[in-house]
C-alpha cells in the first residue's frame, strides 16, 4: 500500500475518478502529445547515459534475447487465454493477443519514476528490452491470425511501418544519443529531462487516467466477465513469466522488475495502429478497450506495487 502513496499513480487514479463522474477535466491533445514526446525522450535518453556508464556486457545481450523471447511467446499463451474464457473469434483473439505480448513505454515510464522514488536501482539497458519487445509480438499475433483465420480476415502489414513507428524512433534515438554524448551530454541536458520529469509524469498520468476512464465507461458494453477477467489476469500471467526468466539470468530487483512490467503491460499505441492495417476484420473497441480500459489501470494502480514486491522479495 506504501507503493501506491506517489504522486504519479494518485494523479492517475484522480484522472480516473474524474471521468467516472464525467467532470470536464481534460488535457489538450496538443500538450498531451508534448508530454508524451518529452518523455521518451527523458528515459531514452537517461537510459543510453546509463548504458555508457556501466558498458556493453553479456548481460545486456542475455536480457534482450529474453525480452524477444517474452514478447514472442506471450501472445500464444493470452490467444489460449482468450479462447477458453471468452467468445472471440479468432481475428479479434489474435488481435487482442498481440497488444499483451508487446509493450506500454507510458507503463514503463511510470515504472521506472517509481523506481527513482524509492532510489532502486536499475540497470539502462531496459530501454532497449521494451524498444526490441515491439515488434516481435504483432509478428505472432499476424501468425495467429493466419494459422486460424481466412486469409481474407487476415492481412499484413508492412514491416517498414512497424520499425518506422514514432515512439520507437525517439526511444532509440534518444537511447544511442545518451550512449553516445555520455556525462557530457547529461550534464547541457539535465535540467530538461531530470527534474521536471516527475511533474510532467504526473500530468500525463491524469490525461491517460481520463482516457482510460472514459473509453471503459463508452465501451463497457463490449466487456464481459470473461474478457474483463482476461485483462487482469493475463498481466499476472505475463509478470511471473518475466520473473522466472529474469531470476534465472540474474536480474537485479530493479531490473527485474522493469522486466515484469514490461511483460505484464499491454500496447495501445503501437500495435493497434498495426491492426487496423494488417486485421481491419478485428474490432478495435475490444482491445483498446481491454489494453487501455482494464489492463493499463490495473497495472499503474495494483500491478506495479504488486511486481516491485515480487521482484523484491
Amino acid at each position: 500500500m506504501g507503493n501506491l502513496i506517489v504522486p504519479t499513480i494518485l494523479f492517475f487514479v484522480l484522472g480516473l475518478l474524474a471521468a467516472f463522474v464525467k467532470s470536464d477535466l481534460s488535457i489538450p491533445q496538443g500538450a498531451a502529445k508534448f508530454m508524451s514526446l518529452y518523455l521518451l525522450l527523458a528515459i531514452g535518453f537517461k537510459g543510453g547515459n546509463n548504458l555508457a556508464e556501466h558498458g556493453l556486457h553479456g548481460d545486456l545481450f542475455l536480457a534482450i534475447g529474453v525480452g524477444v523471447v517474452l514478447s514472442f511467446a506471450i501472445p500464444f499463451i493470452a490467444f489460449m487465454l482468450l479462447r477458453v474464457m471468452t467468445q472471440l473469434d479468432p481475428v479479434n483473439a489474435a488481435a487482442v493477443a498481440g497488444h499483451y505480448g508487446s509493450i506500454s513505454i507510458v507503463t514503463f515510464v511510470a515504472a521506472s519514476s517509481l523506481l527513482e522514488l524509492m532510489g532502486i536501482p536499475s540497470d539502462g539497458y531496459m530501454v532497449a528490452i521494451a524498444a526490441t519487445m515491439e515488434v516481435p509480438a504483432i509478428l505472432s499475433a499476424l501468425w495467429i491470425a493466419h494459422r486460424y483465420a481466412s486469409d481474407r480476415q487476415a492481412g499484413h502489414v508492412p514491416m517498414r511501418e512497424l520499425l518506422a513507428n514514432g515512439s520507437i524512433v525517439l526511444l532509440v534515438g534518444a537511447f544511442f544519443i545518451g550512449a553516445v554524448t555520455q556525462d557530457k551530454g547529461m550534464a547541457m541536458i539535465a535540467p530538461f529531462v531530470v527534474t521536471p520529469f516527475t511533474g510532467i509524469l504526473c500530468l500525463f498520468l491524469l490525461d491517460m487516467g481520463l482516457n482510460a476512464g472514459r473509453s471503459l465507461l463508452d465501451n463497457r458494453h463490449m466487456l464481459s466477465a470473461g474478457l474483463f477477467g482476461f485483462g487482469i489476469l493475463m498481466p499476472m500471467v505475463g509478470a511471473i513469466l518475466a520473473w522466472i526468466l529474469g531470476q534465472a539470468i540474474g536480474l537485479e530487483a530493479g531490473s527485474l522488475f522493469l522486466l515484469m512490467v514490461l511483460s505484464a503491460s499491454a500496447s495501445y499505441i503501437a500495435v493497434p495502429a498495426a491492426m487496423k492495417i494488417a486485421l481491419p476484420d478485428a474490432q478495435s473497441g475490444i482491445y483498446l478497450t481491454l489494453s487501455l480500459g482494464v489492463t493499463f489501470p490495473f497495472n499503474i494502480t495494483f500491478g506495479l506495487p504488486l511486481y516491485l514486491w515480487i521482484a523484491g522479495a
